[in-house]
């Protein structure tokens, strides 16, 4: 199963830092019975509580996958979204460049925020992103920039992947 390898690193880096599931779950505001499983593969993780558990952890959401997973074919069944980290290992960045891959129809999920700013920038397909409630598309070869503590997601609502790079301050 695809989540296996997020919920082992998940658990191997917390147990790293010292960290019960407890608390854990205090820091991120997402449940204990939720991380316990993610990190025994028994359930997937959303963009939005994948962000805040790595927010909390001090690492890039990109983190949780493998290099081998940024290899794969992104028309994987049971992948809902893919992360290629593209900070070369880089971790102590004031920014994280990231490149994001939704699978036709990913329209699942729920604002959230975070601190610093977020730029995107369209590679393939129409992204549509929605801030604060307010929805707009962006076609290839566009950019937004904003401030990331305000509520935000984004959406595939085409029949197409959409491809695009996500570079977050700190």
């Amino acid at each position: 199963m695809p989540f296996d390898s997020i919920g082992k690193k998940l658990k191997e880096l917390r147990k790293e830092r010292k960290l019960t599931l407890k608390s854990l779950a205090e820091q991120t505001g997402v449940s204990i019975s939720f991380l316990s499983q993610v990190e025994r593969g028994k359930s997937s993780v959303t963009l939005e509580s994948l962000k805040k558990i790595a927010d909390t952890l001090d690492v890039s959401p990109s983190f949780f996958f493998s290099k081998d997973r940024s290899q794969e074919n992104s028309d994987s069944n049971h992948e809902q979204f893919h992360y290629q980290n593209l900070s070369s290992g880089i971790r102590d960045a004031v920014f994280s460049p990231i490149l994001v891959t939704l699978k036709p129809g990913e329209n699942k999920g729920s604002a959230f925020s975070h601190s610093g700013h977020e730029f995107l920038f369209i590679i393939e397909g129409k992204l549509t992103v929605e801030i604060e409630g307010e929805r707009m598309e962006l076609d290839e070869q566009q950019s937004f920039m904003f401030d990331a503590r305000k509520a935000h997601y984004w959406f595939n609502f085409s029949d197409q992947i959409v491809r695009f790079l996500v570079v977050s301050s700190k």
